[in-house]
């Protein structure tokens, strides 16, 4: 079975720092892209960051470049979200996701993932 299970959200003050994580069961993670979206009320979700099977030409959707890391552990089969001077606009639910087994960057549109998580809540406010 596949299963992609979040950890890390909360609440946290304006200027303040999260780390998501996603624990991927089921298939192995080092061939596949990964990426971690976002969607607030009443928006479209859209794609926060994204990066290929081989790390390379990692995305980040304008708003939170520098601010952002994405990253992953293979031997612990575990997506990252490093998240550092959160604004209150950061506040959604947040998807980490996996797509199929290429080496394709990938352009962090939802169609090209597969195995989703359930969203885990983030809130920055003061």
């Amino acid at each position: 079975q596949r299963q992609l299970v979040e950890s890390g959200g909360g609440l946290v003050q304006p200027g303040g720092s999260l780390r998501l994580a996603c624990a991927v069961s089921g298939f192995r993670l080092d061939f596949h892209a990964i990426g971690w979206f976002r969607q607030a009320p009443g928006k479209e979700r859209e794609g926060v960051s994204c990066i290929s099977s081989s790390d390379r030409s990692p995305y980040y959707v304008d708003s939170v470049k520098g601010r952002f890391t994405i990253s992953r552990d293979n031997a612990k089969n575990t997506v990252y979200l490093q998240m550092n001077s959160l604004k209150p606009e950061d506040t959604a639910v947040y998807y980490c996701a996996v797509g199929v087994p290429n080496t394709v960057p990938p352009m962090c549109e939802q169609r090209e993932f597969v195995y989703w998580a359930q969203g885990i809540q983030v809130t920055v406010s003061s």
